[in-house]
């Protein structure tokens, strides 16, 4: 099979990729890839629907930081990276310039999200009186908000071109890319750190508490796969 070679799908098969497949092994290759799409959608959603079930919003200062971080971080962030996806993207219609655009509107809501929810819980512990950043989650929390401001000053440079030479872009675009994967596995373990406090224990135990911890990292494995892919050179390069 030649590189590159397009099926009906509209999705592009790589030598390395496809080597071996029949047209019947491919299909069903790329309907597993996109159920996985999928599948990460729905768990990104879910987690927003559980933070808030098991958080009742509205009933402490507290109670807004698992419901702004889990909408930012779970939520705008995977839809952010799987928006540009072939396979399963509700956005899958637009050019590559609206792509952008969701890109940036998501990053935007997310660091909006990160941001009110860091508020929310730093006022929540100063008016019971406790330290901050006593915790391996709270600490995971700051350098997930490092590295997400972080790969959002590379995109600001990425969006205007113009700031940086034409050598720089590629080389920018990369560190992009890798800050953004670097930034999402973060926020995987922040959050799977988060199922082992008190808060999050009180309410969830059993075999349950286990399915929950699990679930980040599907989304995580789909992002992962996406930016390894699509972003990141397969070929060593020299700087």
């Amino acid at each position: 099979m030649a590189r590159g070679t397009r099926w009906s799908s509209g999705v592009e098969c790589s030598e390395a990729g496809a080597e071996g497949l029949g047209m019947r092994e491919f299909r069903i290759y790329v309907w597993l890839r996109r159920a996985a799409v999928l599948a990460a959608h729905i768990i990104s959603l879910g987690l927003v629907l559980l933070a808030s079930v098991l958080s009742r919003p509205g009933t402490s200062l507290f109670s807004w930081h698992p419901v702004c971080m889990s909408l930012g971080f779970c939520l705008c962030m995977t839809e952010g990276i799987l928006l540009f996806s072939a396979e399963g993207s509700p956005f899958c219609f637009k050019s590559r310039k609206w792509k952008v655009r969701l890109h940036w509107f998501f990053q935007a809501v997310l660091l909006v999200c990160g941001a009110t929810g860091f508020g929310f819980m730093v006022a929540s512990k100063n008016i019971k009186e406790h330290p901050h950043f006593t915790s391996w989650h709270s600490l995971l929390g700051v350098a997930t908000m490092a590295a997400t401001m972080l790969q959002a000053i590379c995109g600001v440079f990425l969006l205007f071109p113009k700031l940086i030479s034409t050598r720089s872009f590629r080389r920018l675009r990369l560190y992009h890319a890798t800050c953004g994967l670097l930034a999402y596995l973060l926020a995987t373990v922040t959050v799977m750190s988060a199922m082992f406090t008190d808060w999050f224990q009180a309410s969830v135990t059993g075999t349950v508490w286990y399915v929950f911890l699990l679930l980040p990292l599907f989304p995580a494995l789909v992002v992962m796969n996406q930016i390894t892919s699509a972003f990141l050179p397969k070929k060593k390069i020299t700087i």
